[in-house]
């Protein structure tokens, strides 16, 4: 049997962030995760935005995983065919795979890394027991449950999931190449649906490395024909669901897999259980479209491992009060929060029909214009793309922080 203070059961995003975090502080952890390098996988493609980054900064592990990104900085914003801003941007391009393994390799040595499965979890108020694929056996003061959208933990402990929205949104993630031409015209673009009917908010593209790096969003079942016309025709399928997006991109293909993600948003309620604590989707999922995913991550990530950890671990046992404690943080719920609402009323404003979003929408326009033609004059007040259910603004000092849309968590 190995002891720990602190077992992670999960090494993407959230649970590399806390190996690392946690190793950096000198804090016995052990991370557990089947997989050596973490495999390709369609999730977070960039992180963007002020708030964002900041908070991934907080995590004292962000400047190294930052610089081997792709960054850009101006993101075209365009709808009905018209270009309406060149906004300043604050985005750091790079592939999910490569994100966490960028990460793990911030890990400290002292972590120690078990490449197997956990298969069962056993808790109280003192000390875990979890039980591995490869017949070793941890004990643990604390396990983190990291372990994003796997269920079977969950299960097995009793974890209740509430079900919010099934099948909120699909994310859809895509290369494109300029026909005809070396390059596109744009450094980054963010291309707003034209009818509320075509069920898309957004479509965003952008670099990482040589490749032009396609997201789109859709609010349609998972069974929708219109998914299997765009995997059979996709640049077909998009120009005719966007018929005016060309006069921006100009004539482009898609010339690799299209990968397809939908996303239930749900929580998991595991307050009754001592000695394990959920974080990032394990605990709650976010909408892509909204682009709130990372926030969460890092926001949960960064309480845990820079407050409560170190409070819990100075004083005897592990029960429900501790871990309570976690989950009423006002920092984390504010965050969970904004970002439940927000998958909604980024819902609302692309397709819903009634006078009050189709007015919402035509003030979005009518502002992002408004910013474009004052910007030359340096009077633009920067409007953050991701914030279209509740726009936000900042002055113009503030603008080369600004954030773009963010892509799958």
């Amino acid at each position: 049997m190995r002891y720990t203070d602190i077992a992670i059961i999960g090494g993407g995003l959230s649970g590399s962030t806390a190996a690392a975090m946690l190793g950096r502080a000198g804090i016995s952890t052990v991370l557990i995760d089947p997989h050596e390098s973490y495999p390709a996988d369609f999730r977070v493609e960039k992180l963007s935005g002020h708030v964002q980054v900041e908070r991934f900064l907080k995590t004292g592990i962000a400047e190294s995983v930052l610089r081997r990104a792709t960054f850009v900085g101006k993101n075209w914003i365009a709808r009905f065919g018209q270009l309406l801003d060149k906004a300043p941007s604050r985005q750091f391009n790079i592939l999910y795979d490569s994100l966490v393994n960028t990460v793990r390799d911030d890990i400290a040595a002292s972590v120690e890394r078990i490449c197997a499965k956990a298969v069962s979890v056993e808790t109280s108020p003192e000390r875990q027991k979890i039980t591995l694929s490869n017949d070793e056996v941890v004990s643990a003061r604390l396990v983190v449950l990291a372990n994003g959208l796997n269920v079977g933990l969950r299960r097995q402990l009793g974890i209740a999931r509430t079900v919010i929205s099934a099948c909120h949104s699909i994310s859809i993630g895509f290369d494109v190449v300029p026909a005809g031409r070396n390059s596109f015209d744009f450094p980054a673009l963010t291309y707003f649906s034209e009818r509320p009917s075509d069920r898309i908010p957004y479509l965003t593209l952008f670099p990482i490395g040589a490749r032009m790096r396609a997201n789109l969003f859709v609010y349609r079942g998972f069974d929708d024909p219109w998914l299997h016309e765009l995997r059979r025709a996709p640049a077909e399928t998009l120009n005719a669901a966007l018929p005016r997006l060309k006069r921006i991109t100009g004539a482009f293909d898609v010339p690799g897999e299209i990968k397809i993600r939908p996303v239930d948003l749900y929580v998991n309620d595991a307050s009754g259980q001592p000695g394990l604590v959920l974080v990032g989707d394990a605990f709650a999922t976010s909408c892509p479209a909204a682009g709130t995913g990372c926030d969460k991550v890092f926001t949960d990530v960064e309480r845990l491992c820079n407050v409560y950890i170190p409070q819990w671990l100075a004083s005897d046992g592990m029960d429900t009060d501790k871990i309570a404690a976690f989950y009423a943080d006002p920092v984390k719920r504010a965050c969970d929060e904004w970002s439940a609402a927000k998958a909604f009323d980024f819902r609302s404003v692309s397709i819903a029909t009634s006078p009050y979003w189709a007015a919402q929408r035509w003030a979005r326009f009518l502002a992002w214009s408004v910013q474009g033609l004052l910007r030359p004059l340096g009077g633009a007040v920067h409007l953050e793309p991701n914030f279209l259910g509740h726009s936000s603004s900042s002055s113009s000092s503030r603008s080369s922080s600004s954030s773009s849309l963010s892509s799958p968590a």
